[in-house]
């Protein structure tokens, strides 16, 4: 059974959703990403993927505070990822109470830090973000090219001793145009990597053909605007239902 982990896109503080992560595309859906990361746990989701887009745009984490306010809200595990670009930013992440940091850039441009952290956090709490656009990864908030194909950096990570990558098309991400799943399957078969798939999905049909890919090692997919757009069929009763809530019960933390 392929896990579902909804995403959580900080930027100003704000729960946001961007198109194909580019700047000034934002759509704002909380003010309050606490109150959504309640909600995703109130729903049964057994995970939650947070990203801070200012800190992927200038380097370095920057919605520390809500990130904070997130881990202590829920008891589930939240992965993070967004600017963590040196060990002292990884390590206050992990002091936070995150399960699992999400490395991106540092990964193509600084290969002695991966090393460092796989060695120090094991290779289930690091995982690697490789974003693609045109089969090249992308880094620096999606703003540059490595110059690096994805399946080749994927190879190349493995080597180093990643195990979990968090693939995206950047293409596919924030359109709602379905999940790029031939892509998706190749990246997997090439190069034995656990496979967390993200950009695009839009349906519950997307969900079925990325379970077919469980065998090559997909075993989790991240949404998105689907889940905030309702499009799922149950999602918008729970929506409806969600109004007339002021607490949704054993979702915290104690």
């Amino acid at each position: 059974m392929i896990l579902v982990i909804p995403a959580i896109d900080l930027r100003q503080g704000k729960c946001v959703r961007l198109v194909q992560g580019e700047a000034g595309t934002d759509k704002i859906y909380s003010d309050d990403p606490t109150k959504m990361a309640i909600i995703w746990r109130g729903e049964n989701f057994k995970a939650l993927h947070v990203v801070d887009l200012d800190g992927a745009f200038e380097g370095h984490p920057v919605n520390i505070a809500a990130l904070k306010s997130i881990v202590q809200a829920v008891d589930i595990p939240v992965e993070f990822g967004g600017g963590l670009r040196t060990y002292e930013a990884v390590k206050q992440a992990f002091d936070i109470g995150i399960y699992r940091a999400i490395i991106g850039t540092a990964a193509v441009n600084d290969e002695k830090l991966l090393i460092k952290l796989l060695q120090e956090f094991g290779p289930r709490r690091i995982a690697v973000g490789i974003d693609m656009l045109d089969g090249m990864a992308q880094i620096k908030g999606w703003q540059d090219s490595s110059g690096i194909p994805a399946i080749d950096l994927g190879n190349r990570l493995k080597s180093l001793g990643v195990a979990r990558v968090i693939y995206t098309d950047i293409s596919r991400d924030g359109t709602l145009k379905g999940a790029n799943i031939g892509v998706i399957k190749d990246f997997a078969v090439a190069t034995g990597l656990r496979v967390t798939a993200s950009g695009g999905v839009k349906s519950y049909e997307d969900l079925i053909h990325l379970q077919e890919l469980e065998q090559f090692g997909v075993d989790s997919v991240i949404v998105g605007k689907a889940l905030y757009e309702n499009k799922f069929a149950c999602v918008e009763l729970w929506r409806q239902n969600e109004k007339a809530l002021d607490d949704l019960g054993p979702t915290r933390r104690s």
